[in-house]
């Protein structure tokens, strides 16, 4: 069989001999018109065949996988021959002939990149570049997740600094994998560690599934990967300032080094800095951040990618209201959070944080000959810090006249001291291996290998306060008091997986199968220690003994199976079941005190997904029904100065649907709405350990687990001009494991409008935008700081813990406590690339 080569040879022999009849008699041979039309349909159609069929290989890489091809093209030698002449109008092109394909990132967003058209075989929500440029520059990942379906995310400050917490079809995110570029990154509250919004490119979220080959052990909830900046093959950069509520001010620099030479490497280095005042109450926050990102692409594909971020954040630890402080707020004005006064346990500088964090992860592609490809991902990530709060230890005030609610602390003390949380070393490093493998043109098969060590080491000092309120380092020595001792752990554990999975293609691609499987094993582990407290200076496991041990080694199977089937070019069905786990994180570990309490047993969960989707020109539409099934579902109760402790909380059932819409551009507008409808209920009574109390939990609604959620957006462009608005609903939820204590519904809103200039000398997109959020300014609790079994006082036998408000004396937590959503703000931003 001839191919396309070997036609395009014969046209080229054939217009040679006609060459070298005088003038153009060569071209006037009977039947050779013909023959040269002819043949040139027959190579364009081989070559749009042999075309398609390459094209059809390429795309066996995984989605989340971007690799840029640069073509290289190596002539041969020739031997130095007189050519034949060529006849006049005919060029005879010896270079090698260039296709270009080129799409634009917007092509699959809709609802101003509020949405985005999937074909994946399972339930994937994302927004796209075009909303993040929109939204405010300290907006964090959880920001920018809070209009999709199955997401109820609640933040305690609004300028990006604090993270957050999210709810996803009744589970937490404690349940999810929180990703940047497919590397376990920081928990929701710390979010802001990871990446600065201006180097994201996407966030995606799949709440009902994992890949098998993903790195996480925590997936009941799905999976939450940020997707950072590709640097650009041009020399330049991009900067902005903000200035805003609260005294917010923020500064964000990125430079790109464009190619480099002729090496196919490629780089970004980015800063930002930030400060911002509390918003409730006094206090200061600020935040300093590192960038960097580089590629190098070969030419058959392989790739190599580095992504490395440095955080360091002082920030005021806030007062979260508990109902009766939530109460006084709304409606007597009365605030709740820290005070000025450095005399006062509740003074900011004696209740901060401060955090220093390193996060690195670095994927290669490597294409192999005979169909092989090779990805190896490592990953790292190194923390250090500490949380200081009040330490005085006073003895209790009996309860009397005006503090007739129970015993209480006295908020100012001659001699002040400071309790710490404090975090020598949060680790992790891992590395996830694979081969994959074109079977056939139908089938890519992968196998690989997952290893990962996760560590905490803390322990509980107390030094005096310093003269002026503040708090000292924890490590000073001069501030330093052992005459009590200091307790500490090492918690964590070490996990090796092995995964095998297979993706098919059939009738075109129509129907695609993946089916997966993972099985995981553990080795998890609390130790205790406790300080010789005449030795001074107390290192972490010297100078003191064991005073507990504890442990478990653990496996998991996980199977994946998912279906999808494309009915034409606008409908598409898919299905989706799996397996998850969670086990106890390492901090998790590192809150229970392994002397007294007993190991906790991993949360199990079975799922299954059915959806449809739609699209067209002008509208995309998607819809999920899921069925999740938890076994020994693990929560967090709150204990303040965000510190937590681990419980087991029994089994529930979670059904319900999302739903998608939205439209492409119409005159300007693309409107977006979603919608989620939860039913979730607690399967089993759950029992407080501390006092022996069981409480009647079967049946009743789950907690945090509002029924309805719903949203709704609308982006208008017109030239330089942009606009857009989103307004969130959650429905009354119970935030008492009991179902005792509930909050009602609660609306949120956020405005964004902004001008894109003309180019001017350097600044090639000055762009002017203002950013709102709750312009209604709702005093409203958008979610619990954790579980609690039962509503009312808090008691210590409960795991009560002491909470102060204000200039009020301290006094037990009365229920949960609860983020409260901040006030009206305003950000104004100016941005350009040069």
């Amino acid at each position: 069989m001839k191919t396309g080569r070997d036609i395009y040879s014969a046209v080229k022999r054939q217009v040679r001999i006609a060459g070298v009849r005088p003038g153009l008699a060569g071209l006037r041979m009977p039947g050779l018109k013909t023959r040269l039309r002819a043949m040139s349909c027959l190579v364009g159609t081989v070559c749009i065949a042999t075309g398609a069929d390459a094209w059809a290989q390429t795309a066996t890489s995984t989605p989340a996988q971007h690799h840029h091809v640069t073509p290289r093209h190596v002539a041969a030698a020739q031997p130095k021959t007189a050519a034949p002449a060529q006849p006049t109008g005919i060029v005879d092109h010896q270079g090698p002939e260039m296709i270009r394909v080129a799409s634009s990132r917007q092509a699959r967003d809709g609802g101003g990149g509020m949405m985005r058209l999937e074909t994946a075989p399972h339930a994937v929500q994302t927004v796209g570049k075009q909303f993040i440029d929109m939204r405010s520059p300290t907006s964090t990942a959880l920001d920018l997740v809070k209009n999709l379906p199955s997401m109820n995310v609640t933040t305690p400050d609004s300028s990006g600094m604090e993270g957050g917490q999210i709810q996803t079809r009744g589970l937490t995110d404690l349940d999810m994998g929180l990703m940047v570029d497919g590397a376990p990154a920081a928990a929701a509250k710390y979010m802001a560690e990871d990446i600065d919004s201006e180097n994201l490119d996407s966030v995606e979220v799949t709440p009902g599934t994992a890949g098998t080959d993903l790195p996480v052990m925590s997936a009941a909830g799905g999976v939450m990967n940020e997707h950072s900046h590709t640097a650009s093959h041009k020399f330049g950069g991009m900067t902005d300032f903000s200035y805003g509520t609260n005294n917010l001010s923020r500064e964000f620099i990125r430079l790109e080094s464009g190619d480099i030479g002729k090496t196919g490497i490629r780089s970004y280095f980015s800063f930002s800095n930030t400060h911002a005042r509390s918003w409730m109450g006094s206090g200061i926050n600020q935040r300093k951040h590192i960038d960097f990102g580089l590629q190098k692409d070969w030419a058959n594909g392989s790739n190599a990618r580095l992504f490395l971020s440095w955080n360091s954040e002082d920030f005021t630890i806030d007062s979260y209201a508990d109902s009766t402080a939530f109460y006084n707020y709304k409606h007597t004005g009365t605030g709740y959070g820290r005070n000025s006064d450095p005399t006062s346990d509740n003074y900011w500088k004696n209740n901060n944080d401060h955090w220093n964090q390193i996060f690195l992860t670095a994927p290669v592609h490597v294409v192999l000959p005979a169909k092989f490809v090779f990805d190896l991902q490592p990953y790292f990530s190194f923390g250090q810090g500490w949380d200081a709060s009040p330490g005085n230890g006073t003895p209790y005030v009996t309860a009397s006249g005006t503090n007739a609610n129970g015993p209480y602390w006295n908020v100012k003390q001659a001699q002040n001291q400071t309790s710490y949380f404090l975090e020598n070393e949060a680790r992790q490093v891992g590395v996830v291996a694979k081969v994959g493998y074109d079977i056939d043109k139908h089938n890519h098969l992968s196998f690989g290998y997952w290893y990962e060590n996760n560590q905490t080491i803390q322990n509980y000092p107390t030094s005096n306060t310093m003269a002026n309120g503040e708090g000292p380092s924890p490590n000073w020595p001069a501030y330093q008091v052992t005459s009590y001792g200091t307790t500490g752990v090492n918690a964590g554990y070490e996990l090796h997986a092995l995964f095998i999975q297979d993706t098919a293609k059939y009738f075109n691609d129509k129907l695609q199968i993946h089916a997966g499987f993972k099985f995981v094993m553990s080795d998890a582990w609390d130790k205790g220690w406790t300080s010789n407290p005449n030795t001074g200076s107390w290192v972490y496991g010297k100078n003191g003994s064991a005073t507990g041990r504890m442990g478990a080694n653990t496996t998991e199977p996980l199977p994946q199976l998912s279906v999808s089937y494309t009915i034409n070019d606008h409908h598409q069905v898919y299905f989706n079941a799996e397996g998850d786990y969670r086990q106890p994180s390492a901090t998790d570990l590192g809150w229970l005190d392994p002397e007294y309490a007993k190991m906790l047993k991993n949360q199990y969960s079975i799922k299954e997904e059915l959806g449809y989707r739609y699209h067209d020109k002008y509208v995309m539409f998607d819809l999920s029904l899921f069925n999740y099934n938890v076994t020994n579902r693990l929560m967090d109760t709150y204990i303040g100065a965000n510190q937590y402790v681990p419980i087991e909380a029994g089994n529930q059932t979670m059904r319900g649907f999302d739903a998608m819409i939205a439209s492409r551009p119409i005159h300007g507008f693309s409107p977006y709405a979603s919608f989620e409808y939860l039913h979730a209920t607690q399967d089993s009574n759950v029992t407080d350990p501390n006092t022996g109390t069981t409480y009647a939990a079967k049946g009743q609604q789950a907690i945090m687990a509002p029924r309805i959620m719903a949203n709704f957006g609308l982006t208008y462009k017109y030239r330089g001009f942009f606009a857009n608005a989103a307004v969130h609903y959650t429905g009354p939820q119970s935030v008492a494991l009991d179902n005792s204590e509930r909050i009602p519904g609660y609306v949120t809103d956020t405005l964004s409008l902004g001008y894109h200039f003309k180019p001017f000398m350097y600044a090639k997109s000055p762009t002017f935008k203002l950013n709102f959020t709750n312009l209604t300014g709702s005093i409203v609790r958008t979610g619990a700081m954790g579980a609690i079994y039962h509503a009312g006082a808090q008691s210590n036998g409960g795991a009560g813990y002491p909470v102060f408000y204000g200039a009020s004396n301290g006094r037990y937590a009365n229920g949960n406590s609860f983020m409260v959503e901040p006030r009206f703000s305003m950000t104004g931003t100016i941005s350009t690339s040069f």
